[in-house]
């Protein structure tokens, strides 16, 4: 299937989810993410705040399990069409920006580029690695900037059924994939 296809059925499936879906999957991707992950105090974590109105999941749980751990936490945010990671505590202000994604009233930059792990938002993550996001490249160029050592962890409630025929050269692929019902790691199949 092409992304544009992939995009706009794994958006029709995730409308089809209640809430009470959308919570008990996110409450099984975290539990899943922690013991397969086992995060500590001091790890740097750049973390997406969810779109509500896609159902993307809930990640403030992971949030506040961070916060509560003396995890540092990195959210992103779109400046001058750049994504740029803030660090945030238990008193950070948050605005709803025209996408409609919650975001720091704070712009300055962290310059963190050296991420213990990175939870990245995505509609589908085929068995490569490859993922397929809202299509706008801000996680790619991301990708580009961070170090090579930072664990890219896409989170879904689905898991990589269909192939994704047009990847595109610039493509950076995910190195883990976080379900509600596994965690799958891509590192061997992209060496």
């Amino acid at each position: 299937m092409k992304k544009s296809e992939i995009r706009k059925a794994y958006l029709e499936k995730r409308k089809s989810l209640s809430q009470d879906e959308v919570s008990l999957l996110s409450e099984k991707i975290f539990a899943n993410f922690i013991n397969y992950f086992k995060p500590i105090s001091e790890q740097k974590v750049h973390i997406f705040i969810p779109i509500e109105k896609f159902k993307e999941m809930n990640t403030q749980i992971f949030i506040d399990y961070f916060l509560d751990r003396n995890i540092k936490v990195y959210v992103p945010k779109i400046v001058d069409t750049k994504l740029i990671s803030v660090e945030i505590s238990s008193d950070t202000e948050f605005e709803t920006n025209n996408w409609g994604i919650s975001e720091p009233l704070s712009s300055e930059d962290s310059g963190v580029l050296d991420f213990d792990f990175v939870i990245t938002p995505l509609l589908y993550c085929d068995h490569k690695g490859n993922r397929v996001g809202y299509g706008k490249g801000f996680y790619d160029e991301f990708f580009n900037n961070i170090s090579k050592d930072s664990k890219k962890i896409g989170v879904n409630y689905f898991n990589p059924d269909d192939i994704i025929d047009d990847i595109w050269e610039n493509d950076i692929p995910l190195d883990y994939l976080v379900t509600p019902t596994d965690v799958l790691s891509f590192l061997s199949k992209s060496e």
